[in-house]
Formats: C-alpha cells, sequence, structure tokens
C-alpha cells in the first residue's frame, strides 16, 4: 500500500491550501484517515481525522479553520486548509488505518510522505 499526498506549497497568511492523499495498493477497505504534522523542532501532531463512518476529530489548533474530508471511492482523503497561519508551516503527511485485500484481511497503519506548507508573507 502506497499513500502519495500532494498540495502544499508557500502560501501568505490568511491563504488557503488544499491537500490530497491517495491510497494506492492492495485495500480491501480504509478505516481512519488521517493528516498529521511535524514543524521543524516540534513533535509531530494530528492534525485531523476521518473515519470510514465520516466521524471527525480536529487539533484544537485548526479547529474552525481546516475541514477533513474523504471520497471512499477513490481512496482519498482531503485537508481544505483555510486562514493559514505562519504557525501551520510544517511537513504535513497522510496515514490511513488499512483493511489488506489478502487472506486473513490484516489491519495496518500506512503513512504517505509528507508534504511541505509553508506560511510566510
Amino acid at each position: 500500500v502506497q499513500l502519495q499526498a500532494s498540495g502544499g506549497g508557500l502560501v501568505q497568511p490568511g491563504g488557503s491550501l488544499r491537500l490530497s492523499c491517495v491510497a494506492s495498493g492492495r485495500i480491501f477497505r480504509i478505516n481512519t484517515m488521517g493528516w498529521y504534522r511535524q514543524a521543524p523542532g516540534k513533535q509531530r501532531e494530528r492534525v485531523a481525522s476521518i473515519t470510514s463512518g465520516g466521524s471527525l476529530n480536529y487539533a484544537d489548533s485548526v479547529r474552525g479553520r481546516f475541514t477533513i474530508s474523504r471520497d471512499n471511492a477513490r481512496n482519498t482523503v482531503y485537508l481544505q486548509m483555510n486562514s493559514l497561519k505562519p504557525e501551520d508551516t510544517a511537513v504535513y503527511s497522510c496515514n490511513a488505518n488499512v483493511v489488506l485485500a489478502r487472506a486473513g484481511a490484516p489491519v495496518d497503519d500506512y503513512w504517505g510522505l509528507g508534504t511541505l506548507v509553508t506560511v510566510s508573507s
């Protein structure tokens, strides 16, 4: 299973970006999908997550500004980021808890390579 994230870039404070992450491979079903970020010198933190049923969870620092969504048919998770602040600058990575399409239907977590978001004037 591979996760490919895209959509990062340089944006001015107050601007918006939309991140996408597509999962591919021997996937039977994806449970929870999420976005995490890591800023220089800081620990990785969970930004937002969404279950297969659509339940949402957000970090307090982004609630009301970021929106997570998913397209189950395309195995894709999105992160719409509005009203961006300099403190949102980080490498954003996606995560998926995947039920694999093979005997025994094992479940495992997968990570994509990060995409850099820089908020600066």
